[in-house]
C-alpha cells in the first residue's frame, strides 16, 4: 500500500496522546524515512509485559521505501525500541556520536551490532533519501547531542523539533542554535512537528546548571553515605554528580548495568571526565569512612530488579542503606512509575534515611529537559511555519501547544491535533489530513515480540484477579466412561483447607455433568469442556461472586 504517491505524508506511529515510545514518518512517493523508535514501560493493566514499542506493520507492508531511521537523541522513549525495530527492518540508522553509543549498548546486549548499520552525523550533516533530504540543528534537552531535523521536499520543508528546551547556560555545551533555526525559518516551514511535553507550563524551564549547585550542597551537608539516582542516560546529571563527589572527597561507586554501561561508554567518548580511581567497586566500600562514599545508581523510577529498589529492601549482597544516610533521587517520575516510586521511597524512610526528592524547586534535583510555554513559543517564532503538528505529550498538552500556536500568529484551522495512525497529506501545496494507517503498541514479553495479544492479556488479567480451577478428568479410550473421579485443583481462587465445603460442591458438580454427557455418550472433547466450564462456572460465580479460568483437562487411557 503506497499512501503517497506525488505527496508528502506525515505520520504518527507512536508519540501522541501518550508519553513514550516516540516514532514518527515523513514519506514523498517511494522514500520513507522514519525518526525516532523508542519505548515505554507498561502500566499495571498489561501484566507480564516487559516493554511497549511501536507497532511498524506499516513499514514492514513498505519496507523497500523505508531509507532510513533518524534518531534525535538518546532516550529510552526513542531510542528503546530501536533493537525490536532492527530485527524486522535493518536500515542505515543515523544520530549523533553519544545516542549511537548508547544504541550501540543495546544492540550488543541483543547480539544485533556486527550487522547495524549505524551512521555518525552532527548538526552540519546531510541525509539524502531519494527526494527527501535532512538537515539537522543543535538543540538543549537533558542529554547531551540533540538533533532538530529539516526535511526538504518537493512539497516543502518539514522540521521536526526533537525534545527541547532553550537552556542559554547548560551544563556541557553545545548551546541551542537560535541562529540556525532562524536561518530554517527564513528558508520557510510548511509544517513544524513541534514536542508538547510541557506545554502546561508557564514561562521558561530552569536551567540543568541550577541542579549541579544543590547536588553539591546535598553532598556537603552529608554526615554518612550518599545514594543517588538518576537515568543513566542523563549523562550531564552523571557528571555533575561526578564533580560533587570529587569535590567533597568521595569514591564513587556505580551499581545498575545500564548505569555502568552508559558511564564506561560516555569516559571513551569524551563526555564524561574523572580520574579512574574515582570509581570503586561496591565490595571495596567497607574501606573507607561512611563519610567518603557515594553510590550512584539506577532505579530512579522505582523499577522492582533495580539497583535502588534493592538497595531499599535490604537485598544488595555489597552496599546497604544505614539509618542517616541520605538519598537523593534525581529525576522526575514517569507518569504511570508514580506508585512504584512511591513505594521506594517509603521503603527508604523505613531504613532510616534522609530522602530529598521532587521536581523542581521542591527538592532541587531535578529540573525537566522539555521547553515551558514561552520557549514552546519561541520556537514557533522562529520557525514561522505554515502548519503545525503537536506531539510528544497527552491530548490536553496537545491542545494547549494549539492555543499557544494561535497566539503567536498561527492560524487555528493549521493546526493538526492527530493522533497515533493519524497522516497528514500534503498535495500541490495543499494540507489536510490523510488516510488512517495501522499503528498501535508491539508488547514485549521476554524474547517474544507482538505475539501476546487481547485474548492472552485477558486471560492474564482474568488469573490475576480470580485465579485458576483445573478440572481433571480421566476417560476410558475405548469404553468412553470415567476411569477415576475427577480431580478439582484450585490455584490463586480459594486456599482448599479453608473451602472444603465449596470444593465438595464443586466436585458434585463436575460428577454430576460427567455422569449426565457420559449417559448421552458424548465423546467430544470440546463439548465436554464447554460443558464443565458453563455448569462450574455459573455455581461459583453464584456462590462466590468470582470468575476464576477454568481449565478442564481431559486424559484418555
Amino acid at each position: 500500500m503506497n499512501l503517497a504517491e506525488n505527496k508528502l505524508l506525515i505520520a504518527a506511529l507512536g508519540g501522541v496522546n501518550e508519553i513514550g515510545k516516540n516514532m514518527y514518518m515523513v514519506q514523498y512517493g517511494n522514500d520513507i524515512v522514519v525518526i525516532d523508535c523508542g519505548s515505554k514501560f507498561p502500566d499495571e493493566s498489561l501484566p507480564g509485559i516487559d516493554l511497549i514499542v511501536p507497532d511498524i506493520s506499516y513499514l514492514l507492508e513498505n519496507k523497500d521505501k523505508v531509507r532510513a531511521l533518524i534518531v534525535t537523541h538518546g532516550h529510552e522513549d526513542h531510542i528503546g525500541g530501536i533493537p525490536y525495530f532492527l530485527k524486522q527492518l535493518n536500515v542505515p540508522v543515523y544520530g549523533a556520536k553519544l545516542t549511537i553509543g548508547l544504541i550501540e549498548i543495546k544492540l550488543r546486549e541483543h547480539g544485533l551490532l556486527r550487522d547495524a548499520k549505524l551512521h555518525i552525523i552532527t548538526a552540519d550533516s546531510k541525509v539524502d533519501a531519494g527526494k527527501i533530504q535532512a538537515t539537522f540543528f543543535t538543540t538543549v534537552h537533558s542529554i547531551p547531542d540533540c538533533l532538530g531535523i529539516r526535511f526538504a521536499t518537493p512539497e516543502g520543508n518539514v522540521v521536526h523539533t526533537g525534545d527541547f528546551k532553550f537552556d542559554m547556560s547548560p551544563v556541557k555545551g553545545p548551546f541551542p542554535d537560535l541562529h540556525r533555526m532562524a536561518e530554517i525559518g527564513m528558508q520557510g516551514v510548511k509544517v513544524l512537528i513541534s514536542e508538547s511535553t510541557n506545554a502546561e507550563r508557564p514561562g521558561f524551564t530552569p536551567s540543568e546548571r541550577m541542579v549541579g549547585e544543590h547536588i553539591f550542597d546535598a553532598f556537603a551537608a552529608a554526615r554518612q553515605q550518599v545514594f543517588i539516582s538518576t537515568f543513566a542516560s542523563n549523562v550531564n546529571r552523571v557528571q555533575q554528580i561526578i564533580d560533587a563527589a570529587l569535590e567533597t572527597g568521595r569514591k564513587l561507586v556505580l551499581l545498575g548495568r545500564s548505569m555502568i554501561n552508559v558511564v564506561t561508554m560516555a569516559k571513551e567518548l569524551g563526555y564524561l571526565s574523572f580520574p579512574d580511581d574515582l570509581v570503586i567497586g561496591p565490595e571495596e566500600t567497607e574501606r573507607f569512612p561512611s563519610d567518603k562514599i557515594a553510590v550512584l545508581c539506577t532505579g530512579s523510577q522505582g523499577e522492582p530488579m533495580a539497583a535502588l529498589s534493592r538497595l531499599a529492601s535490604s537485598r544488595h549482597p555489597h552496599v546497604e542503606i544505614l539509618p542517616g544516610d541520605t538519598v537523593i533521587i534525581a529525576a522526575g517520575a514517569i507518569p504511570g512509575n508514580e506508585r512504584n516510586l512511591a513505594q521506594v521511597i517509603d521503603n527508604l524512610y523505613v531504613l532510616g534515611a534522609r530522602v530529598i526528592y521532587g521536581k523542581g524547586t521542591a527538592s532541587g534535583m531535578h529540573v525537566s529537559g522539555h521547553g515551558s510555554q514561552e520557549e514552546l513559543k519561541l520556537m514557533l517564532t522562529l520557525m514561522k511555519p505554515e502548519y503545525l503538528i503537536p506531539v510528544h505529550g497527552e491530548f490536553r498538552m496537545l491542545y494547549q501547544h494549539r492555543q499557544l500556536a494561535e497566539s503567536v500568529g498561527v492560524m487555528p484551522e493549521h493546526v493538526f491535533i492527530i493522533q497515533n495512525g493519524d497522516t497528514v497529506e500534503i498535495k500541490q501545496g495543499n494540507v489536510a489530513l490523510g488516510p488512517k494507517i495501522h499503528s498501535g503498541n508491539s508488547l514485549v514479553d521476554g524474547l517474544g515480540i507482538g505475539d501476546v495479544g487481547n485474548i492472552v492479556l485477558r486471560d492474564r488479567r482474568l488469573l490475576s484477579s480470580d485465579g485458576m480451577l483445573i478440572i481433571v478428568t480421566t476417560l476410558s479410550k475405548t469404553e468412553g466412561h470415567m476411569m477415576a473421579p475427577p480431580e478439582v485443583i484450585s490455584r490463586g481462587f480459594v486456599y482448599v483447607k479453608d473451602s472444603e465445603e465449596l470444593m465438595k460442591d464443586i466436585l458434585e458438580i463436575v460428577n454430576s455433568a460427567m455422569n449426565d454427557l457420559m449417559e448421552t455418550k458424548t465423546t467430544q472433547w470440546n463439548l465436554i469442556k464447554q460443558t464443565l466450564k458453563d455448569q462450574v462456572g455459573q455455581f461459583i460465580y453464584k456462590q462466590t461472586k468470582r470468575r476464576p479460568m477454568i481449565l478442564p483437562i481431559i486424559i484418555e487411557i
